[in-house]
């Protein structure tokens, strides 16, 4: 079985990388571990976990505000079952629809796990163990990344779990622990304190979601409190144990001082590991810095006709930048010349309200010394929001302070995740606050937050506020 391309892995890196290889013109193969298609996204991540978000929102609105919009009901019950089985649903549709995909562009899909024999050769071991060598031009490596326990309490899938197991619980949790405040903590934590689970948030650094601007952080525990959600920031874990149906979590606060803490469950979300076990990287020279494969800036690694993209290399683990490097990839191997703006590639949160951003953040600029000026609108002075009852959140705009460019875009509230599109493009094409501004938003919606925080960047004056 002779390819121009071999793609490794099949989530939304590996199997746009494949799409856009098909379309390209090249034989293209996949080889994927498991049975289904989508990798870590589509089967344990991006897509299950907003199932249950969404789910989870849905009751919260049954049980806390359907009454203020007039809408009488009997008291909701959750079932949690059901819940659980929705989201297999939804996975299942995604996952086939990538299967189908593969078909339309004739990519041959083979499930096993992918080994180097030499640079050109590939083995596929199936799970019975039969083995099949396919040979290839180019190879693209797109096998992604796992949860990182805690060197002192490894997974047990039981008591002390991942975002993996915490998707298919069959009871709800009495109290979850979640060690860890970023993205995969506070989407999972919010998912269980909507349906009644006691949620408590231990993170080490001094803010929620520390990778984004520290704001949204602030923010975000605010909405946290109002859900219930009782976080313990700048703490370092020290120990978790797990005796019979309780988990003992222990922590140390920057001031000295031990917290301990009891519940059922313990949620690690500290980060995820690039994933290359089984890939026989020293068949072909490639070595791993830190986990992570190195990569030149066409996404090549050490050896000539094989490639690396999304969570296995540098850079935010995120599906969306998967995708970018995906098409990148297989473009550049077409001759083209295309391009990824890493600094322009959002991230969301996807809690409720949603927080999203895109472009530098406040304490960086602050970092490069860079002169820049704020701009802030809340949501609560905007009549969208007062409509809809979602008047938690603001935008912020952080532009350059001589040349008015949007330095960067940072949003916490309803339909965030949608709206940071419109950040990004106004970024893409270097555009000033003011340009912002002066456009028209269509009212009432929620993009007004954006033009009236641009106002409030370029001269100080919001309209509505």
């Amino acid at each position: 079985m002779q390819y121009n391309v071999i793609v490794i892995g099949s989530g939304p890196g590996g199997y746009v990388a494949a799409i856009r290889c098909a379309q390209l013109g090249f034989k293209t193969a996949i080889v994927e571990k498991y049975k289904t298609l989508g990798g870590t996204c589509l089967n344990v991540g991006c897509i299950p976990s907003k199932a249950l978000l969404d789910s989870s929102e849905h009751f919260i609105n049954a049980k806390q505000h359907f009454k203020e919009h007039g809408i009488e009901i009997p008291e909701p019950k959750l079932n949690l079952g059901q819940m659980i089985k929705r989201k297999g649903e939804v996975v299942k549709a995604n996952v086939d629809g990538i299967a189908f995909l593969m078909k339309k562009n004739k990519i041959d899909v083979h499930t096993g796990v992918g080994s180097f024999v030499d640079k050109n050769t590939i083995k596929v071991t199936a799970e019975d163990g039969k083995e099949t060598t396919l040979t290839t031009e180019k190879v693209i490596i797109a096998t992604g990344s796992k949860p990182t326990p805690l060197p002192f309490a490894p997974f047990d899938k039981k008591r002390i779990i991942s975002s993996t197991e915490a998707l298919e619980l069959k009871e709800l949790p009495k109290h979850l622990i979640v060690i860890g405040g970023g993205v995969i903590g506070m989407e999972l934590g919010s998912v269980f304190a909507r349906v009644g689970s006691k949620v408590t948030v231990v993170e080490f650094l001094d803010s929620l979601i520390p990778t984004m601007d520290g704001t949204m952080g602030k923010e975000l525990l605010k909405v946290a409190k109002k859900l219930g959600i009782e976080s313990y920031l700048g703490h370092k874990v020290t120990s978790v144990e797990s005796k019979g149906d309780e988990v003992t979590v222990k922590a140390e606060g920057k001031d000295g001082k031990s917290i301990e803490l009891k519940g059922d469950y313990c949620l690690v979300s500290i980060g995820r590991r690039p994933y290359t076990d089984g890939l026989g990287l020293d068949k072909i020279g490639i070595e791993t810095v830190k986990g992570q494969i190195q990569v030149d800036d066409h996404l090549k690694t050490k050896v000539d006709n094989v490639y690396a993209i999304g969570d296995v290399v540098r850079g935010a683990m995120l599906a969306h930048k998967a995708e970018e490097e995906g098409v990148y990839v297989a473009e550049t191997m077409a001759g083209q010349k295309p391009h990824v703006h890493y600094n322009l590639i959002p991230g969301v949160v996807y809690t409720w309200p949603e927080v999203a951003s895109v472009g530098y953040t406040e304490e960086q600029l602050k970092t490069q010394g860079k002169a820049y000026k704020v701009g802030n609108f809340p949501y609560k002075a905007l009549g969208r929001a007062r409509a809809s009852g979602d008047t938690d959140g603001l935008v912020k705009i952080l532009a350059d302070k001589t040349t008015d460019e949007i330095l960067g875009v940072h949003i916490i509230g309803a339909r965030a995740a949608d709206m940071i599109a419109a950040g990004v493009t106004a970024m893409e094409f270097r555009a000033s606050a003011e340009d912002v501004s002066r456009m028209s938003h269509a009212h009432p919606t929620y993009m007004e937050a954006v033009k009236e925080a641009c106002l409030a960047a370029t001269a100080n004056r919001p309209i509505h506020m």
